[in-house]
């Protein structure tokens, strides 16, 4: 049954976010007008390496707070929204996952149910359902005993996306969710994010660097250029041969679907 979408959103006003200079001595500045993500979408943020794509996930999930304006979920200020309800509305799966503990696989995925735990912090049949069935849509049923640090980089990235998908957050946010994976294990991924997408209206937010997969799978691209958005709206408005030659400076060949469904790209290293 697919989910029907309804207006809320995600929406930012007038943004403005910058590291202190001891940590990254290039002055960044985040500074973000106006964004808006309507509930059911699927964006693709693009754009080159330090634009801020990653800094923008990060203050969407409020591990960084801005000084200035607001991010609202679902109309309500994130700043006036407790942590614990945080975490059942927004999931978000960094870059590069790592535990210093040697948590199991199945220990790792089970701490996406901890917002919804009792009083005890104890797991119930529900939780332990949600698991099993977060570990079989990643293919990982048979690691679960393992821990996390005895796993290859695309096995163990596979455990933390499978630990988002049990938080069962009305939004997840992934940061390159298909670094470290193979080819096959990539379009298994985008596929359950789509299927998530389509049918229990899961909003995907996802910083990629890969244009035929953002072309296939996204609803829409955001555009990002030195901490700013430039472009957002539709891909097949937005992927084309214009802007990749603008953005990211090459040359490329788009073909689009009939029904612009599918964008590819066909990348001209001949500048």
């Amino acid at each position: 049954m697919v989910h029907e979408v309804v207006n809320n959103m995600i929406e930012i006003k007038d943004i403005k976010f910058s590291y202190e200079k001891k940590i990254v001595n290039s002055g960044f500045e985040l500074d973000i007008p106006y964004w808006i993500v309507n509930d059911g979408d699927f964006v693709s943020l693009l754009g080159p390496n330090g634009c801020g794509k990653s800094t923008l996930l990060k203050l969407l999930c409020n591990l960084y707070a801005s000084k200035t304006g607001t991010i609202e979920i679902n109309h309500k200020n994130i700043c006036n929204i407790d942590r614990k309800e945080i975490a059942k509305k927004i999931s978000y799966v960094p870059q590069s996952s790592q535990s210093i503990f040697p948590f199991s696989v199945y220990e790792i995925v089970l701490m996406g149910r901890t917002p919804y735990l009792n009083m005890m912090g104890f797991e119930n049949s529900s939780d332990k359902e949600i698991v099993n069935e977060a570990l079989a849509l990643m293919e990982i049923e048979h690691l679960k005993k393992k821990g996390i640090n005895e796993l290859s980089g695309g096995e163990a990235q596979r455990v933390f996306i499978a630990r988002a998908l049990a938080q069962k957050a009305d939004v997840i946010l992934l940061d390159e969710p298909n670094a470290h994976l193979d080819i096959e294990h990539q379009i298994k991924i985008f596929d359950i994010l789509k299927k998530i997408n389509f049918e229990d209206g899961i909003t995907i937010i996802s910083v990629s660097h890969d244009l035929n997969l953002v072309g296939i799978y996204s609803k829409k691209v955001t555009l990002m250029v030195n901490g700013k958005i430039v472009l957002h709206g539709d891909k097949s408005g937005i992927l084309n041969e214009s802007n990749i030659q603008e953005i990211f400076g090459i040359k490329s060949k788009i073909f689009s679907s009939a029904n612009s469904e599918y964008v590819n790209v066909l990348i001209n290293p001949v500048n």
